[in-house]
């Protein structure tokens, strides 16, 4: 009776966490542009709106350009960063991982108000720069945490062997130990760029005028009415930040699968 009734309380709880998700998908498809059941009728014709709205897509050009460099910058760092700490003597190298990880235990509105306050100190501008920068900030501890727990897997045997065949130590790193950590590394950069491409908190207090991602374009357009394309945009996003990890965990689990082979 027990475990009944704590499978019966999960259950209510992963209702009540992705009921509202489900209505959302759902009155995308609404021929209607009034969000209210029953439905009128199945349609895509908020998806062709969407797709000749220039704002958006100016917003999505903007959230994949920034997650790209947001993903190609964090996961260079991080992995520096993981071979530093695992594979060297760092001195003090549990302060600089705590420092590291930090800014995923701080509360994200936290971070950016002190980054911002940070900037102003400095006298420097919002800039597209100082946006990527926050993002790197804030989803590099994602990396490092996957990377680590990979290499900390890898034997430094292989290493050794190479180097004592008479490969130099980069082309033992490139060789060897890359393609053994490429599961965590392509895992890690898809962390990276879904985080990046959803994050609208930190996005709000450092982007510059003018320059809107996905989020916070949906955000300026609920300030002013609740449109129909609103349900359609929160519908590509969803299959966007579930689909994209999942797809990266099933690649990394498929090459990790091949390397052990």
């Amino acid at each position: 009776m027990g475990w009944l009734l704590i499978r019966g309380w999960a259950l209510l709880v992963y209702i009540f966490m992705f009921l509202p998700v489900a209505v959302v998908v759902m009155l995308s498809f609404n021929a209607s542009q009034f969000g209210s059941f029953p439905m009128t009728g199945f349609s895509f014709h908020w998806f062709v709106e969407l797709a000749n709205n220039d704002a958006i897509l100016r917003a999505f050009e903007t959230s994949i350009l920034l997650g790209s460099l947001t993903a190609l910058v964090s996961t260079m760092l991080g992995v520096l960063a993981s071979l530093a700490l695992i594979r060297y003597r760092v001195p003090g190298s549990n302060l600089i991982s705590t420092i590291l990880i930090a800014p995923i235990l701080v509360p994200e509105v936290v971070l950016a108000v002190a980054l911002l306050l940070f900037l102003n100190a400095l006298s420097l501008n919002k800039s597209f720069l100082l946006l990527l920068m926050g993002h790197v900030i804030f989803t590099m501890p994602f990396v490092i945490l996957v990377v680590q727990a990979r290499l900390v897997g890898i034997r430094r045997d292989y290493e050794e062997a190479a180097i004592s065949l008479g490969a130099h130590p980069i082309q033992a790193f490139f060789q060897i130990t890359l393609p053994l950590l490429a599961p965590a590394v392509f895992a890690g950069m898809l962390f990276a760029f879904t985080i990046s491409f959803d994050d609208i908190t930190g996005t709000l207090f450092w982007k510059p005028g003018g320059v809107e991602t996905v989020p916070t374009q949906i955000f300026a357009m609920l300030r002013n009415s609740i449109s129909p394309e609103i349900n359609a945009l929160g519908t590509v996003m969803i299959f966007l930040t579930v689909g994209l990890p999942l797809l990266g965990m099933a690649v990394a689990r498929r090459m990790a699968l091949q390397r052990g082979s």
